[in-house]
């Protein structure tokens, strides 16, 4: 799995210089991806030392907070769940799935989210991308969106309820088909634009796009998740510097810390679609450094198997050149959907969730896991004290996190 990075670094000039991939086969198309100024390249060396797997993120505690709401109320919290599986595990913690064992919605499978405050304390951005995550998830509402049903914490601990998606990530599906057809990724990448045209009209720039962050619902189709490092408010010309992603699908911009907007996404979203087609993001290469030299200075390299609408999409979503991009400046997605790629897509049977998934998961049940990563589900569910006392200003930087009760959309 490529690693995840949210840090600020230091741009050393004096790496630049002429590179290429590495990759010199004849029979494949090569794409003209230049910028029109040079660029340097970020020492990698401290970011592999601080890849988001933190051990100390192991546990939920189901003992230590209330069940109560302050008004005297019936409140969702710890006690109200029951866990069932381990779904998932990163840096930020644990993802779990739940029962309900209380309250109207009893029985319902949720899936779990929690996050160690301990641990994202320790990095002010860490803080700031958190309570971004819980707001953005409460106030988005889009059918290819992952949905929010509860908030709530405990002295130690962040939880967010969010609906299960039965099908599992995209990123195991792609990992065991080894590629998609043209035509089942045109499904995928046409429900995922619709997702981010919708983040974009919020201002909202998404910055991890990766087939880990795609969930497929039990019907098939495509759920965005993980909103973690997504930036708010950025309108008009507004950019931010933040160096974050996982690299293999970051943008130039991202990497170069030049300044970027949502244009990053329509990037991630051309290095996702030449994974589906490939096998693999288009520059990757035997070590990090390598591959952000490849981003940046690589040829992208385009098999032969690939129609021409699909290559001639990937080559404009892949443009270093930011204004050059397709999904550049106000037209955003309306351009990329306008695309021959998509000829044959109806865009309104696509939001309306009317076009056939070309994959539907085989489930036994609301409780089946069988589309997860059994190295995780045959984990037992461990539940132990958070034994970390934090001070009050701590928690005060949590404040207004929690919401107990449904979140109606």
């Amino acid at each position: 799995m490529a690693g995840v990075f949210d840090i600020d670094i230091d741009i050393d000039p004096s790496m630049g210089g002429g590179l290429n991939n590495g990759r010199d086969s004849e029979p494949e198309e090569e794409a003209d991806l230049s910028v029109s100024k040079e660029v340097g390249l970020p020492d990698l060396q401290s970011m592999n030392e601080r890849l988001l797997n933190d051990p100390s993120v192991e546990t939920l505690d189901l003992s230590e907070v209330s069940s109560y709401s302050s008004n005297g109320g019936k409140a969702a919290g710890t006690s109200d769940f029951e866990l069932r599986r381990v779904l998932g595990k990163g840096g930020y913690g644990k993802v779990f799935q739940v029962c309900k064992v209380t309250g109207e919605d009893t029985g319902k499978i949720f899936a779990m989210k929690v996050l160690k405050k301990a641990t994202i304390v320790r990095n002010q951005k860490e803080t700031a991308h958190t309570k971004a995550e819980r707001n953005i998830l409460e106030a988005v509402k889009h059918p290819f969106i992952v949905d929010l049903l509860y908030a709530f914490q405990t002295k130690g601990k962040l939880y967010l309820i969010l609906e299960f998606c039965s099908g599992g990530e995209l990123f195991t599906h792609l990992d065991r088909e080894g590629i998609f057809m043209e035509e089942k990724a045109c499904f995928y990448v046409a429900e995922i634009i619709l997702a981010l045209e919708h983040l974009h009209h919020q201002g909202i720039i998404y910055r991890d796009l990766k087939p880990e962050n795609i969930l497929l619902d039990a019907q098939g189709h495509v759920k965005l998740t993980d909103f973690g490092l997504c930036k708010e408010s950025i309108v008009g010309n507004s950019v931010t510097h933040t160096f974050c992603g996982t690299i293999e699908y970051m943008a130039p911009e991202i990497l170069t810390r030049s300044g970027h907007a949502k244009e990053v996404d329509w990037w991630s979203l051309g290095a996702l679609m030449y994974d589906m087609l490939t096998g693999a993001p288009p520059f990757t290469a035997e070590n990090r450094k390598k591959t952000v030299e490849r981003i940046l200075r690589g040829r992208l390299l385009l098999p032969p198997y690939i129609t021409p609408d699909a290559k001639d999409l990937i080559k404009k979503l892949l443009k270093r050149q930011v204004t050059c991009r397709l999904g550049y400046g106000p037209t955003d997605a309306k351009c990329i959907r306008h695309h021959p790629f998509f000829k044959l897509i109806d865009w309104g049977d696509v939001i309306n969730r009317k076009l056939e998934p070309p994959f539907k998961p085989s489930l036994v049940g609301d409780e089946d896991v069988s589309q997860f990563d059994s190295k995780f589900t045959k984990q037992t569910p461990v539940d132990s004290p958070c034994t970390t006392s934090l001070s009050e200003s701590v928690n005060l930087m949590f404040q207004g996190y929690t919401n107990h009760f449904y979140i109606h959309k």
